[in-house]
């Protein structure tokens, strides 16, 4: 499986970056034989959008997941829209983190887990998208894909003043994208141990 790590550095051993959208760099990792490629996020500094240019520049190597630290409203529509699955909570070193998803003892996010702007020095503090969920998805199906995080998951446009209904509708469909994709994970994990 091809997946992608923002990360501090261009090895395994480096530290995965907490953001996604400002990261230094990008591993694109193959798990079946370890062989992986690094390059700089060049959409690090932009003003606006980094987080949507850089699930843009992730989404073309044609990965099929993403560990990361926190993720983005905007990079995570990217990444649902390309049926892209989002490991957020991930820290510490990249080989390890690897070697958990391999060993299928992450869950992936649904949702976002942080603020539009996070880590830009813009955000402010508290969220306006409707699908923040800021827990930390420690997983609790001992390796089974049967993770279940805090994941506060809003619905609906409450607390979303100013939102036109056609946003609502497009995050609604957003949303249920990224669950439909949990539950295809979860179902097959339910087949490989029937």
């Amino acid at each position: 499986m091809k997946i992608a790590i923002s990360a501090t550095g261009k090895d395994l051993d480096c530290q995965i970056d907490s953001r996604f959208g400002r990261c230094a760099h990008f591993i694109v990792l193959e798990t079946d034989d370890m062989s992986f490629e690094a390059f700089d996020n060049e959409n690090a500094a932009l003003r606006g959008s980094a987080g949507i240019q850089a699930a843009t520049v992730v989404a073309s190597q044609r990965v099929q997941c993403v560990l990361t630290g926190n993720c983005g409203p905007k990079a995570a529509a990217v990444f649902s829209s390309a049926g892209i699955a989002v490991y957020t909570g991930q820290q510490g070193v990249v080989r390890d983190a690897v070697e958990k998803f391999t060993k299928g003892k992450i869950s992936a996010a649904i949702g976002t887990n942080v603020p539009e702007k996070f880590g830009s020095g813009a955000a402010s503090g508290t969220s306006t998208g409707a699908a923040a969920s800021f827990g930390r998805h420690m997983g609790m199906g001992r390796g089974m894909g049967m993770g279940r995080g805090t994941v506060p998951f809003r619905t609906g446009s409450a607390g979303r003043a100013g939102t036109s209904k056609a946003e609502n509708l497009k995050h609604l469909r957003q949303q249920a994208r990224a669950l439909k994709q949990e539950m295809e994970v979860i179902e097959s994990k339910i087949k490989e141990l029937e």
